[in-house]
């Protein structure tokens, strides 16, 4: 029986392969290019540059992933040559992933000691601040999606076959970073956190999320600090992104893949955190940590 995706061709850009690629950030395009070949498409991966743009016209997903301040330097002065291209690309469609320094630089502004003042593309309606002896926020993430999430519809059959039913209201994953990042008024966080920090200290915001056709951009853009990587434990996820980047080839249904390895790793990754938060930080995050669990099946 041939599949859904039988004879589709999905280009993946990765951005800055060689300077933002932290805590297994490689593992997200592995994951993408597995999901998809396992349901019959053949997959193509281009890593580019500041001086490829023209390798982004073509492109069905785009992802940049995470980097230390130096490199988000050269990073930012990389993206004064993409930007328009990578505007033009989102504009008619692609998907896009940005995680940890890739969200900062995508945003409108990132400033830190180090790198001053760094003016970005403003495709994430963002912006960053790293205050000079903040303390870095480093641990494991369990968030939680906003009620009727497509992220969580794209893998609630999943989870229940998995015996996990519940499990796709969540996201979860790795920080570590001293930016503190601000969404413009309007903008929807990817999700709400429920163990770690997430995007800053004033509220329970994790990431940014974007839907295709707002902000007149046909493209998905997700802009998070969860690293890990991020994509291997949520698989709900790498299908909604995939699911989105295939909309410009014509509607189409992915085929259900056996997913209950990569539940078995979201769950107990936040089982973990559950327990880790609860020891470190008291009673509130132990009753975080309950709440998640009965939500997850722990």
């Amino acid at each position: 029986m041939s599949l859904p995706l039988a004879g589709e061709r999905i280009v993946i850009g990765h951005l800055f392969a060689d300077l933002l690629n932290l805590y297994g950030d490689h593992g997200n395009i592995a994951t993408l290019v597995r999901r998809a070949e396992w349901r019959g498409a053949a997959v193509e991966v281009r890593e580019i540059g500041a001086d490829q743009g023209g390798a982004l016209a073509t492109v069905d997903i785009i992802f940049i992933g995470g980097g230390q301040d130096a490199q988000q330097i050269t990073v930012a002065k990389g993206l004064e040559q993409l930007g328009g291209a990578l505007l033009d690309a989102v504009g008619k469609g692609a998907a896009l992933l940005a995680v940890c320094g890739g969200y900062q630089n995508l945003g409108h502004r990132f400033q830190s000691e180090l790198a001053s003042d760094l003016i970005g593309p403003g495709l994430l309606d963002v912006w960053t601040e790293a205050p000079v002896g903040a303390a870095r926020r480093v641990g494991g993430v369990v968030i939680e999606l906003a009620k009727g999430s497509p992220i969580a519809a794209a893998g609630r059959a999943s989870a229940a076959a998995a015996g996990v039913a519940g499990a796709e209201t969540h996201l979860v994953g790795f920080e570590n970073h001293s930016g503190r990042t601000y969404l413009s008024a309007g903008t929807r966080p990817l999700g709400r956190v429920l163990v770690g920090y997430g995007n800053n200290d004033r509220d329970a915001s994790e990431g940014m999320i974007a839907f295709p056709g707002e902000g007149g951009l046909a493209g998905l853009r997700i802009g998070t600090y969860l690293h890990g990587p991020l994509l291997p434990r949520n698989p709900h996820l790498a299908d909604y992104l995939l699911g989105r980047a295939l909309d410009r080839h014509g509607s189409m249904e992915l085929t259900a893949l056996p997913d209950e390895g990569e539940w078995l790793a979201h769950t107990t990754f936040a089982a973990r955190w559950n327990v880790e938060r609860a020891t470190r930080r008291g009673s509130r995050f132990g009753a975080i940590g309950e709440r998640v669990g009965s939500l997850i099946g722990f």
